[in-house]
């Protein structure tokens, strides 16, 4: 009896397991058919009972594939703006002002740079014959000023010519030709004045204003410096500032400032072209 009953305990655990695993399959297999409950709502809004017992036939089954898919679509989409069509044309006429005025500016963009491209080559040209011109004239009026040497500018890099710098190259008497920065105070303010003249010389200007620019000068170069100032007086006129009174016997007229009284100052003016001198004079005569 306790070998059946065993036995019987033993087929009913079996049972049991197998009960268990079909109520597991069975969870399974609900799961699976309210996921295809779903599926079949949400692309052919249709039940499971509908779906049995209705007949679709293969282009009604279509339409409703494609119905279902514009439906997505207009989820999609949300909410229309109605206003679309007359922003739409407002912006295509806005667009199309814009793409003209843009080709218009393009246009005159080509014009532009055509026209740079032209003044660049006449600026090139007209600034290189200006420099040899200036080259040639500060040659000239280096050796005169220094009594001697040898002078001349040259282009750092002459194939930038608008964007290179300008090198002062000078050779006093008795010295080896060197740049200008090498040259002591005095001999680099006449290197200086060399070469405002060149361009004096090349390019004459109606009214020049220096200030001091002989400061650095011993008496000979003063005089040398003056001598140039009356020669090229005779195209420019020349206002100086100036202490030397070497440059001072080169001057038509001398304008000062005195303070006779604390505090009072006065502007004194000479014409000298206006007195002769026979003999030398002391200042307070000659400013009577």
């Amino acid at each position: 009896i306790f070998e059946e009953q065993k036995q019987v305990e033993n087929s009913i655990n079996n049972l049991r397991q197998k009960i268990h695993e079909l109520e597991i399959e069975m969870a399974k297999l609900d799961i699976k058919i309210s996921n295809l409950s779903n599926k079949l709502w949400e692309n052919f809004e249709l039940s499971i009972v509908e779906a049995r017992n209705q007949i679709i036939d293969v282009e009604e089954f279509i339409s409703k594939i494609e119905l279902k898919k514009l439906r997505k679509r207009l989820k999609e989409i949300e909410h229309v703006n109605l206003n679309s069509i007359q922003e739409y044309e407002e912006v295509k006429e806005r667009h199309e002002f814009l793409s003209t005025q843009m080709g218009d500016l393009n246009d005159s963009k080509d014009e532009l740079e055509k026209f740079i491209r032209q003044m660049e080559r006449k600026i090139v040209k007209s600034f290189k014959e200006t420099f040899e011109e200036i080259n040639e004239s500060f040659k000239y009026v280096f050796s005169e000023l220094f009594g001697g040497g040898h002078g001349e500018i040259e282009m750092a890099d002459p194939d930038d010519i608008l964007g290179t710098d300008i090198n002062i190259m000078a050779s006093p008497p008795g010295k080896k030709m060197k740049n200008i920065n090498l040259l002591s105070g005095g001999e680099k303010a006449l290197t200086a004045i060399a070469l405002l003249f060149a361009v004096l010389k090349a390019k004459p200007t109606p009214f020049c204003i220096l200030d001091e620019i002989e400061a650095a000068l011993d008496d000979s170069n003063v005089y040398k410096f003056g001598q140039f100032l009356r020669e090229f007086s005779k195209e420019s006129q020349f206002i100086l500032i100036t202490h030397r009174k070497g440059t001072m016997e080169y001057a038509d007229a001398l304008y000062g400032v005195s303070m006779e009284e604390y505090g009072v100052s006065k502007i004194i003016s000479i014409k000298l072209s206006d007195y002769i001198f026979e003999e030398e004079v002391n200042d307070q005569e000659l400013i009577q």
